[in-house]
Parts: structure tokens; sequence; C-alpha cells
């Protein structure tokens, strides 16, 4: 696959989805809209899987790299490539995104004050964000695809939102995340100048990597982006805009946002190998939080009634074991971290899905007004079944093999908090397991849920995929832990050096 390496295959990759935004925001006929939308979500994830197969997986280093003069006066660059860290995020990505245009069909057709495709084009543009955040290589760069996933976010939030305080919880959002992006900015600014040599700026992340800040330095940049990603994360107590938009959000675009998790993944490219030191001087702090994430998902997942916040609040839990992960800078540890991360994508997004399918068929997802909607619908009961099965890492499913590799590092290196783990991993089945007890086992009550049809061809090729997925990398995640070894080994050993 070498010829394919020539192709600017990142920057088509990123143009795909953008292209298709603007083209689909100017289509004034529903179906013209909704075919460009998905025409374009699948070329996306053709030429991401390109990509995977352009990738060298023996090779630790970044590839595929594309540079272009940007903003010359301060040497920002258009720098994008790839590694074994990122590589499979952008598969991941580009099928929850083609899943979430599929999910959202409908809505593009509704009745709105704007063009019928300006919410798919709204998605794919949010999506071509996305993917610069994996793909970026210039901090300025990646900072710009950062904060420009939140105007997308913010209008998909407060116009297709289904709960009456949308608009609230998209300003929140969009208010917080651009608070967040504060602290992200100066700790980005704070390594170009820590890094300056001769009056010149230092943007590009391979030679940042290069040469480690001052030890003093380090404390301070790796601070400030902990709390920048720390909010997207989310770590808590900083989670709180979560709930509102797991209420709030249309379900496929809660799927993205839960399935995604951007913090984690810019702990790992940036925070921790930008600011070595510090963060192993300080690994008691990512586990500390990690610990109480796990605890408090847990215990909150049990205590909702509605099924988008038990998968919300069971989110955070897992998430926690991420960071635990992180602690232990192990190379065992990264992959299970990174799998655990790619597990997300397909099993909570998945699940988000579910729940818009859901909700479009019943008007709710509150347990209260469920009940029996395995009798209705067993092929969508089913599939949510699987999705939160795999998010609570039950052998057999893509969450096991990343959660046995976290905890056992845990337990090696943070003996305290890996019991813990085992003591809210517990927690989490129970906080899943518990409410689909209720909403589709129990007694079947609601008309609307005994009349509902259940899953639609369309519907079920959109679930089936990431169920394969599931299934196939909890019996056999060698291929994935393979691609992701090289650059995890580099990754630590850049840590052990210092």
């Amino acid at each position: 696959m070498a010829e394919l390496a020539s192709y600017p295959l990142l920057s088509t990759l990123l143009a795909l989805p953008l292209l298709g935004g603007l083209l689909t925001a100017l289509l004034r006929r529903a179906p013209w809209a909704q075919w460009i939308a998905l025409a374009s979500a699948v070329l996306t994830v053709l030429c991401s899987l390109l990509i995977v197969a352009a990738f060298d997986g023996t090779d630790p280093d970044f590839q595929l790299l594309e540079s272009a003069n940007w903003i010359p006066g301060i040497e920002v660059r258009y720098l994008v490539g790839i590694d074994g860290i990122s590589v499979l995020f952008l598969p991941a990505t580009a099928l929850l995104f083609c899943g979430a245009i599929i999910a959202g069909w409908r809505i593009s057709a509704s009745t709105t004050p704007l063009a019928p495709g300006v919410y798919l084009a709204l998605l794919l543009l949010l999506e071509a964000a996305t993917l610069g955040v994996f793909c970026a290589l210039d901090t300025i760069l990646f900072f710009f695809c950062w904060e420009f996933t939140l105007l997308p976010l913010y209008f998909l939030v407060s116009l297709w939102g289904v709960a009456a305080d949308r608009q609230a919880a998209a300003v929140r959002y969009f208010l917080v995340m651009l608070a967040a992006g504060v602290p992200l900015l100066f700790g980005l600014l704070g390594v170009a100048f820590g890094h300056a040599g001769e009056g010149e700026l230092v943007f590009d992340l391979p030679t940042l990597l290069a040469t480690p800040l001052p030890e003093q330095t380090q404390y301070v940049v790796f601070l400030l982006l902990l709390l920048g990603f720390g909010v997207k994360v989310p770590l808590v107590p900083l989670h709180t805009w979560l709930p509102a938009m797991a209420m709030g959000a249309p379900a496929a675009v809660t799927a993205v946002l839960v399935g995604l998790k951007l913090g984690a993944y810019g702990l790992i490219r940036f925070a921790i190998p930008l600011a070595p030191i510090a963060a192993r001087d300080l690994h008691w702090l990512l586990a500390g939080f990690g610990t109480v994430a796990i605890l408090y998902g847990g215990v909150a997942a049990l205590a909702q009634s509605n099924l988008r916040r038990v998968l919300a609040y069971s989110s955070l839990a897992h998430v926690g074991l991420v960071l635990l992960g992180l602690a232990s800078f192990s190379v065992s540890a990264l992959q299970g971290a990174l799998l655990q991360l790619l597990n997300f994508s397909v099993a909570a997004g998945g699940g988000f899905l579910v729940l818009s399918f859901l909700q479009r068929r019943t008007g709710s997802t509150d347990i209260t007004q469920l009940g029996g909607v395995m009798r209705s619908m067993p092929r969508l009961s089913g599939f949510f079944l699987l999705f939160g099965l795999a998010s609570i890492g039950l052998p057999g499913t893509s969450g096991f093999p990343g959660e046995l590799l976290i905890i056992v590092a845990v337990l090696h290196s943070h003996t305290g908090a890996g019991l813990a783990v085992l003591f809210g991993m517990v927690l989490a089945a129970a906080g899943f397991l518990s409410p689909f007890r209720q909403a589709f086992l129990g007694p079947l009550h609601n008309p609307d849920v005994a009349a509902a049809e259940d899953l639609l061809p369309r519907e079920l090729a959109v679930l089936l995929l990431p169920a394969l997925l599931i299934l196939a990398v909890g019996v056999y995640p060698l291929p994935i832990l393979e691609v992701i070894r090289p650059t995890a080994e580099a990754w630590v050993a850049a840590l052990a050096g210092l």
C-alpha cells in the first residue's frame, strides 16, 4: 500500500465532509440533501479505510504527513499526520457520523425555518472538525479544529434538541467549552514559548516532542492542559454540562459527544508527552480523578430515571478507567486506554443511536414511560443490550480486552485505586442492567410502546456494523493492539527515558 501514501489522503478525508456539508446546506429539497449527506459520509468512511490500509503498523513515527504554510508570520502551518495512537480513530469517527446522519434522516426533513439540509450539513461540518482534531500536528491547527466543533454543536442542540431547555443547554455547553479553551490555549502557547529559539515560536508537534520543556514550565503547562482537556473528558466536578446535553441534544448528536472522548485523546496526544516530567510526578492526580469518576459515575447511573442519563453517567465511569490507565504509564495500560476509547465510539455511540430510534417511536426515553420494549421491538432491544454489555466490559465484547489490560496495569501501579476500580465496575454494571430490566423487560403498559414497529432495514444496517465490530474485537483484539503497540512503546519509552 506504499502507493497510497503518496496521495494527500488526510486532506481528502477532511475535505469530503466539509464540501459535502457546504453542498448539503444549499439544497432546498430534503431527499437530495439527505442523499448527498449520506454519500459524503460513506465516502469519508471509505477514505478512512484507505488511510488505515496505507498506514505502516510497524512504524511508531508520524506517517502520511502533509504540510503547507498557513500563518507564515508566526510559523503556524497546516500540518497533518497520523500514528498508531490516532489512526484508528479516523474510521471510528467516520462510522459513528455515518450512523448519526442516518439516525437524523427524518430530523433533516422536519419543518424548520432553515433549509432541510442544514441539520445534516452541521453534522458534516462537525465531522470535519472532529477528524481535524485527530489529524492535526500543529498545535494552533489543533486548537482551531477543537474550538470549531463548538459552532455546529451549538446550532444542532439549540435548534433540533429534544428537551424544553435545549437552548439553555446549548448556551451552557458553548460557554463552558469556550471557557475551557482559555487554559488550553495558554497551555499550548506556553509550550510554543518554552521551545522558542532565537525569537521563533514552535508549534509543530514532532519538533516539540523532540526537545522537552524546562521542568518548571512543564508543571504549569500540564496543569493548564489538564484543565482545558478535563472539561471535555469530562473530569468530576467539571462534568456538569454532560447531563444537560445528554437530555437536550438530539440522541444522534449525543452519540457523537459521548462516543468520541476528545478530551482523553488530548491528554494522550498533547498533555502527557509535552510535559512528561510533570505528568509522572502528578500521576496521583490522574489516578485520583479517574477513581472519583468511576465511583461517582457508577453511583449516579444507578440513580437515574432516564436512559439517556444512564448512558451518560455510565460513560463517565468508564472514562475514569481510561484516566487510571494513563496514570500507570505502561504499554499495556496505554493500549487498553486507546482500545477503551475506540470501544466508546461503537458501544456508547451505538447505544445512543438506539435511543434515537426508540425516542422517535415512543416519544420518550424515560424509564417510567417505557416497559416491555423487548416484546414489541426485540431487535432494537437486542442491539441496546449488546452495546450496554460492551460498555460494561462483558467478556466476548470489545470492552473486555481494554478493561482487562488497564485493570492489570493499575493493580500493579496503584493497588488501592485498582481495588476501587473493581468495585466501580460492579456499580457500572448494575447501573446499566437495572434500567434495562425496567425499561425493556418490565410490563408493557404504554400503548405507544405496544404499537411501535421494530427497526427498519436502514436502521438495522446502521447498527449491524458496530455490533459486528464489538463481537470481532471482543473475540480477537490482536490486530488493533498490534497497530497501537509500536507507538505505545515509543510513547512510554519517551516518558521512562526522562
